[in-house]
């Protein structure tokens, strides 16, 4: 027993020490220089007000780029979301963009519809599907352009920045998104190439997307971004992890909304990839490295190098990579959640979304229940 922690313990060192690499890796990459800017349509899918949506909303509509268009998505005319998007139309009347009401979805996955319906609305072939949530600069879409000029890229995931909002939950589970999800995203990078891709903002050929079915063939998915990025990828796509960071904001929770979506984001990810959802024990390395200390003291130097080294590749990827600060303080408290919810992930196979309950099925489908 004690012989096999302190080879986890060894194996979590390892992974931090990779991730580093990784990170490297990922910050030599040059962006190119733009010379001609393709046009682009930006899809936003919206469902309430979120926080911040106007700020958020606000810096696609300012972008200094020539040529894009932004369309909108809601379910119903009521939505309040509605109500900040035509104020903002009406500050910048020369940016193009169109509402779309679609209605009731046909299927469990709403925004997978909404995108469906922009996606036939949309005039130009570079598509960029970003939540409600983020946030980016006003040179966002000259990166993502120069990045598409090489033909051989399909389809672009943007690593996120977290912000959190004033609650703790929100600054723990930002705390979380800034390192450890940074750091798995690098190393799969580096190890076997960008076969996946995460939300909230991806970027596609609408060739591409027709390539793999469209939207209809992702419409049953929970993880629609993982298996958009999956799916271009075994079609013989380029998938790359683009170089520029937006901005996603958390919000803040309460104690049972972070329980609730932290379980639907780790039973889909179980499900999506569940020999990477198993490997994520060999990235646990504060709990795995305080149980050895428990049980074989004499093995503290093993511990303690590997928490060394987890500390210096949570600030490689948090700092060099998202620029962004985290704390210290909450970090090793996250680590002991995460791994907490790990566990949990393991058990159960039934999610909430937006008030709703639904079945996740072994294949990542989900659908809702009666």
């Amino acid at each position: 027993m004690t012989g096999t922690l302190a080879v986890l313990v060894l194996i979590s060192g390892f992974f931090s020490l990779l991730s580093i690499i990784a990170a490297r890796r990922y910050l030599a990459v040059r962006l190119p220089v733009l010379r001609a800017a393709a046009q682009i349509s930006i899809l936003k899918p919206l469902s309430g007000l979120d926080r911040d949506l106007e700020s958020n909303l606000r810096t696609f509509f300012e972008q200094e780029y020539p040529c894009f268009e932004i369309l909108f998505a809601v379910r119903y005319k009521s939505d309040p979301a509605l109500a900040v998007v035509e104020k903002l139309r009406g500050e910048y009347p020369h940016v193009a963009s169109r509402v779309l009401i679609t209605g009731e979805p046909p299927y469990a996955n709403g925004k997978v519809y909404k995108l469906d319906r922009m996606l036939a609305a949309a005039a130009n072939d570079l598509i960029v599907m970003s939540d409600s949530d983020t946030r980016v600069t006003p040179d966002m879409l000259r990166t993502i352009a120069a990045e598409f000029q090489d033909l051989r890229v399909g389809l672009a995931t943007c690593p996120y920045r977290a912000i959190p909002g004033p609650g703790v939950w929100s600054k723990l589970e930002a705390t979380g998104l800034n390192t450890d999800f940074m750091a798995g995203i690098l190393v799969a990078r580096m190890l076997e190439g960008m076969r996946f891709a995460v939300g909230p903002t991806i970027v596609a050929r609408r060739d591409v997307l027709a390539s793999i079915g469209g939207f209809d063939r992702l419409k049953d998915y929970l993880a629609e971004d993982f298996v958009m990025g999956k799916f271009a990828s075994a079609a013989g796509h380029g998938v790359i992890l683009s170089s520029y960071v937006i901005e996603h904001h958390v919000g803040a929770p309460r104690v049972l909304q972070n329980l609730l979506h932290r379980l639907r984001w780790l039973r889909s990810t179980r499900r999506s990839r569940p020999a990477g959802y198993i490997g994520q024990l060999f990235t646990m390395t504060t709990p795995l490295a305080l149980m050895l200390l428990l049980v074989a003291w004499p093995y503290w130097p093993i511990a303690v190098a590997a928490m060394f080294l987890r500390a210096v590749a949570a600030y490689v990827a948090s700092a060099r990579v998202l620029h962004t600060r985290i704390s210290w303080v909450l970090l090793p408290f996250e680590d002991l959640l995460a791994f907490s919810f790990w566990i949990a992930g393991f058990f159960g196979s039934t999610i909430v979304w937006r008030g709703a309950r639904y079945q996740v099925h072994p294949d990542g489908r989900f659908a809702p229940l009666k």
